[in-house]
């Protein structure tokens, strides 16, 4: 009852069943939301405290950025969906707000763009010396197999497209990514394919916001090559899987293109199937088996391990 209570005097004022209507159809920043609803930042940020203190928004930090959106679990989060469903279709105020909520998403899809084409020439340089993503990504498919997941983490998640992928078969996922650039890729795309129950969060792939034990399915999918530190990255993503829970690891064998180094930013030149074992069997988890994809000259690996 009191929590019943706390949420319906959280959301009992037009602006904050304004903000809540807007929170249920993506993550939006206080700046974005105090552009669309006309008001002050001080006072949205009021009505927002009020409603996460309540249960019925959720926030997160990106940066120097606090974004919100409808919370997901608990009762006030059953309560908050409902209210929304309760609100009238026709309602001139609400229906304006969407269409200015329209032209944030517009712009931040423009902005988005224009990185991804700023960028996509060193990406498209490091896809020609292995074999096509294609062929990458069937191979991930039939290794994951066509069962539901229940939560799902890609770590160093880039534009989103492992989120894409898996889409169809798990119930609730998220991206963690230290770039803003690409989570606003990410966070684009997402929306644009009105994917809701998958998310995007900034993080360090060293140090996650990811409870521990609480993943089903994580995915490190060409981006251990950047660490400095590989094997603190597969502990990091073990501590993350539930008893049961597999973890995916999609990267090069070791090779020699040196300028790999010198010019996309890789920290390590490939990986050997021993190495990537041990940094397994160091983190607790027992090794599958290992897929080989061969490209000229960078041939692409794929290892699998389980939290026993």
């Amino acid at each position: 009852m009191e929590e019943l209570l706390a949420g319906l005097r959280a959301a009992g004022e037009p602006t904050r069943l304004r903000l809540l209507a807007l929170c249920a159809h993506g993550e939006l920043s206080v700046t974005e939301l105090t552009h669309i609803l006309g008001q002050s930042q001080p006072r949205v940020s009021r009505h927002l405290k009020l409603m996460v203190e309540a249960g019925l928004l959720a926030r997160f930090r990106e940066g120097s950025l606090m974004f919100y959106r409808i919370a997901e679990d608990g009762e006030s989060a059953h309560l908050a969906r409902t209210l929304i469903d309760l609100l009238p279709k026709d309602d001139t105020e609400l229906n304006r707000d969407l269409a200015r909520l329209e032209q944030i998403r517009q712009k931040r899809a423009e902005q988005a763009r224009i990185y991804f084409q700023e960028n996509a020439g060193q990406w498209k340089k490091i896809r020609a010396l292995h074999v096509p993503e294609a062929d990458v990504e069937a191979r991930l498919k039939a290794l994951v197999g066509p069962d539901p997941v229940g939560n799902y983490l890609d770590i160093g998640t880039g534009t989103g497209r492992m989120l894409e992928l898996f889409a169809a078969q798990v119930d609730k996922g998220v991206g963690i990514d230290l770039s803003s650039e690409m989570l606003a890729i990410a966070r684009t795309q997402l929306e644009s394919d009105e994917l809701k129950h998958l998310q995007v969060r900034k993080g360090d792939m060293y140090n996650m916001p990811v409870a521990d034990q609480s993943i089903d399915l994580a995915t490190l999918h060409l981006v251990l090559h950047y660490s400095l530190e590989p094997v603190a990255v597969i502990v990091e993503a073990a501590r993350t899987l539930a008893p049961g829970g597999r973890l995916i690891i999609v990267d090069f064998a070791s090779h020699q293109e040196e300028r790999l180094r010198s010019e996309h930013k890789h920290q390590r030149l490939g990986f050997s199937d021993r190495e990537i074992r041990q940094a397994m069997i160091l983190a607790s988890l027992e090794p599958g088996p290992v897929d080989s994809l061969v490209g000229d000259p960078l041939t692409v690996k794929i290892w699998q391990a389980h939290r026993r």
